[in-house]
């Protein structure tokens, strides 16, 4: 498939071949449990409905997202699974979510309420999932043994109130699940600890009379390395996309991942420069003898982060070198030595990893940060363009959020 054309300076190209075969293979890691595919935050980056629908395509049996606007936005493009968004806030207006049939974490009494009462004027219940905190101390009713004594983020008390809605006829619970801390350190001891905590949490579900259809606690290194955290369904999301969450562990290839993001730049201005010629602001790149620097389009603004200057791998001809000096709001330079290169040639900033291209983990360790920051990184000034089965034409090309 030719590229974007136009007058775009660079690409973000999403094989959605290579999201169908990750869901499949994480399919299998999970046995007979069934597959949330994430696609908060745009799908990490790679298109919020191209992906959700190649992700579907291969298995996946419903939708995460973290934000009411991304289920609302999956819904509009006519995507019909089952679809649980996690941060809602109370008091933001929720008949929308409840008119497009979506699913409501709830981690607190309040929303729970909210969610009851506007079931009662709509004249149909809410369908919620209720959220456990197990020892992450993010969102979530408190679930650990020793319980605090505010019932507003009580797991018990959320569970008593919502086993009463549920009896009204306010609220559906359709499930119960939970979060990890450390599933990236398979050994470590908190791992456990929340699995049991986890199945404490949903004993009280049970106990209290709720009919759960899911149970869930696997994201994607839990799917990939800890089989015995399975339940009804693994949830996992960077995995989806091929990168390893676990890269300590095993990398993409070793658990049959395929990185599905390629991203790309045209080189600006190629040109010579005699040694000594500080590069770029502050200078803090020198070289120590004549060399051709070529200028790429992209930079900050647009996702390549600031703190791989100086670091940040590229492949140009074949060839890898490094980001020289500092990546600017729309562009970074790279000294390319003798090579021959002109203006128009390709610059690949990572990929799959074949040919010695780099990947977005090696990106990671050159900023210090992690592959899910660098694969979200990247917004609307880069458009996607999708490659694989079921795309039409010469392509599909995406420059807004979410397609």
């Amino acid at each position: 498939m030719s590229g974007v054309g136009g007058l775009w300076p660079a690409q973000v190209t999403v094989d959605l071949d290579a999201i169908r075969h990750n869901v499949q293979v994480l399919r299998e890691r999970a046995g007979g449990a069934e597959l949330m595919a994430v696609v908060k935050a745009d799908a990490y980056g790679h298109g919020l409905v191209p992906a959700a629908r190649a992700a579907l395509a291969g298995g996946a049996c419903a939708l995460g997202v973290a934000q009411p606007s991304e289920a609302l936005a999956l819904r509009a493009a006519g995507i019909r699974a089952p679809v649980l968004t996690w941060l809602v806030v109370p008091g933001t207006g929720l008949r929308p979510l409840l008119d497009a049939d979506v699913e409501v974490a709830v981690s607190e009494p309040r929303l729970l309420d909210e969610l009851a009462a506007t079931a009662r004027a709509v004249g149909r219940p809410a369908t919620v999932q209720l959220k456990a905190d197990t020892g992450l101390a993010r969102n979530g009713a408190y679930a650990l043994r020793v319980r605090p004594a505010d019932p507003r983020t009580d797991w018990v008390a959320l569970v008593d109130r919502a086993a009463r809605l549920q009896a009204e006829g306010a609220v559906r619970v359709r499930g119960v699940f939970s979060h990890f801390a450390y599933a990236d350190a398979p050994e470590h001891p908190t791992v456990r600890a929340q699995q049991e905590v986890f199945a404490d949490a949903v004993a009280v579900a049970e106990r209290a009379g709720l009919p759960l259809e899911v149970r869930h606690l696997s994201n994607s290194a839990a799917t990939l390395t800890n089989p015995s955290a399975t339940w009804d369904m693994v949830r996992p999301g960077l995995a989806v996309f091929g990168l390893s969450p676990v890269p300590d562990v095993g990398s993409a290839a070793s658990f049959d991942l395929r990185p599905a993001m390629r991203v790309t730049a045209r080189v600006a201005v190629a040109k010579r420069i005699p040694a000594g010629q500080g590069v770029s602001y502050g200078h803090t790149y020198t070289p120590a003898r004549e060399t051709t620097v070529v200028d790429v389009p992209l930079g900050y603004a647009d996702g390549v982060p600031r703190h791989a200057s100086g670091t940040g791998p590229v492949q140009v001809g074949g060839r890898r070198f490094r980001v020289s000096g500092r990546v600017c709001m729309d562009q970074f330079v790279v000294d390319v030595g003798d090579l021959d290169v002109a203006a128009g040639d390709e610059v690949v900033l990572f990929g799959a990893g074949g040919a010695d291209e780099p990947t977005a983990q090696d990106w990671a360790e050159a900023a210090g940060t992690i592959s899910y920051e660098i694969v979200t990184r990247f917004g609307p000034r880069v458009p996607r363009v999708y490659v694989g089965a079921g795309v039409g034409g010469d392509g599909g090309t995406i420059s807004g959020s979410d397609g």
